[in-house]
C-alpha cells in the first residue's frame, strides 16, 4: 500500500489495523558514467514497493530523495543536504507521521553517507522526550537496503570481484531491473576503479575521476538486479514484520 497514492480516509482505516510506516530514504548523486543519479533512492523504493505489491498490511510513505552528499558535489547533478539541514528534514517527517498514530516508522535507506546524520536525527528526536521527561511514543528503526539478510550474500555470489562501496554494480542491476530504458554503457578505465578515504567534494572527484569507488558497473544486469530485488522485498517484509511486534517506547 503506497500512502501517496491513497485518501486520508484510507490511511485513517490503515491506522486502525497498523501503525507501522516504511520510509524510502536515499540520495540524488552522481553515480559514475553509467550510473543514475537517482540510483540512491531508487534502490530502496524499487525494494519497498515491490514488497508492498498486493499487500494491505505494509504502508511505503513517498520516498525521501535528497540526502547527505556534499563529497559528490563536484559532479554535476548532484543535490545535497548540510547534516543540519537533512537532521531537521527527518524530524519534521517523524513529528509528521508519529503525530497521525504511527508509532513504528522504518526508514529503508540506500545512501552510506546518510547514516550518520539519519542516527544523529534519531538522537536529536529521542532526546526532545528527554529532556522534557516524557517517553516518545513511537520507535525508529534505520536498514540499509544492502544489509537485509541475504542481500550481500548474493551480491557477494554474483559480483566476487570489482563490487567495491560506490556506483556498485549491485546498485546499477537494481535499477536496471526497475528502468531497462535507462540503462547506459561507457568503456571504464580502469575497468574496477580505485579506492581509499572520503572528504570533501574537490578531494572526491581528485581521487576518483569518473565517480566510481573500487567498482566495475559493467558487471551488472537486469536479471542480477531482479534477483537482488526479490531477495530483498523479502527479507524487507520479515524485517519490518519483526520491527512492528516490538512494543512502542511509550
Amino acid at each position: 500500500m503506497l500512502l501517496s497514492w491513497s485518501t486520508w480516509p484510507e490511511i485513517e482505516a490503515f491506522l486502525a489495523r497498523s501503525k507501522t510506516v516504511v520510509v524510502p530514504i536515499g540520495s540524488n548523486e552522481q553515480h559514475g558514467p553509467t550510473g543514475l543519479l537517482g540510483t540512491d533512492w531508487m534502490c530502496p523504493e524499487i525494494i519497498a514497493h515491490e514488497a508492498a505489491k498486493d499487500r494491505d498490511d505494509l504502508l511505503i510513505a513517498p520516498t525521501f530523495n535528497i540526502g547527505m552528499a556534499q563529497h559528490h558535489l563536484a559532479f554535476p547533478g548532484t543535490i545535497s543536504l548540510k547534516p543540519s539541514t537533512f537532521i531537521a528534514a527527518i524530524g519534521d517527517w517523524v513529528r509528521s507521521l508519529a503525530g497521525h498514530g504511527f508509532d513504528h516508522i522504518y526508514f529503508l535507506n540506500g545512501h552510506g553517507g546518510n547514516v550518520a546524520t539519519i542516527e544523529a536525527a534519531f538522537s536529536e528526536i529521542y532526546a526532545e522526550a528527554s529532556w522534557s521527561q516524557r517517553r516518545s511514543g513511537f520507535s525508529l528503526k534505520l536498514k540499509n537496503w544492502w544489509d537485509l539478510p541475504g542481500v550481500m550474500s548474493l551480491a557477494n555470489r554474483q559480483f566476487p570481484v570489482g563490487h567495491g562501496s560506490h556506483a556498485t554494480p549491485s546498485e546499477i542491476a537494481v535499477t536496471q531491473h526497475a528502468y531497462p530504458h535507462a540503462i547506459k554503457a561507457a568503456n571504464y578505465a580502469p575497468q574496477i576503479a580505485p579506492t581509499g578515504p572520503i572528504r570533501e567534494a574537490l578531494d572526491f572527484r581528485a581521487r576518483y575521476p569518473d565517480g566510481r569507488m573500487g567498482s566495475d558497473p559493467a558487471l551488472a544486469t537486469p536479471e542480477k538486479g531482479g534477483e537482488l530485488v526479490a531477495t530483498a522485498a523479502r527479507a524487507l517484509i520479515e524485517d519490518v514484520k519483526a520491527f512492528s511486534a516490538e512494543a512502542p517506547v511509550g
